[in-house]
């Protein structure tokens, strides 16, 4: 479960899942969106450093909290964390396989 994007989200934002096995999204966004809710209420500063370091865009964030969101914050918010990681694991899939011979000299270290 080490490179389960799952695994990522859980560990970033502190959630335990009673079952052994990886949650499925559905499960994931579940439990995303009611730790998010139980941050929201209590300890908004570490939300908000939570999303600035899993690399969500402000701007997205800041039209979650809005009223003109129609969406609950939670329920938003939850949702660009799950787009960012999907993001994330394909840029990883593209440029995670390329071989060292395939990159310009000139960019090498």
């Amino acid at each position: 479960m080490e490179n389960d994007p799952s695994n990522s989200i859980l560990q970033a934002f502190e959630i335990e899942i009673p079952e052994a096995e990886a949650p499925t999204e559905e499960e994931l966004f579940q439990y995303l969106c009611d730790r998010i809710a139980w941050m929201i209420e209590h300890n908004m500063e570490y939300l908000l450093s939570l999303l600035y370091r899993n690399d969500v865009e402000e701007s997205k964030i800041h039209f979650a909290l809005s009223r003109h969101e129609p969406d609950p914050a939670n329920v938003a918010l939850a949702k660009l964390v799950m787009d960012r990681q999907k993001q994330r694991m394909a840029t990883k899939k593209l440029y995670g396989k390329q071989n060292a011979d395939d990159v310009d000299e000139e960019l090498k270290w």
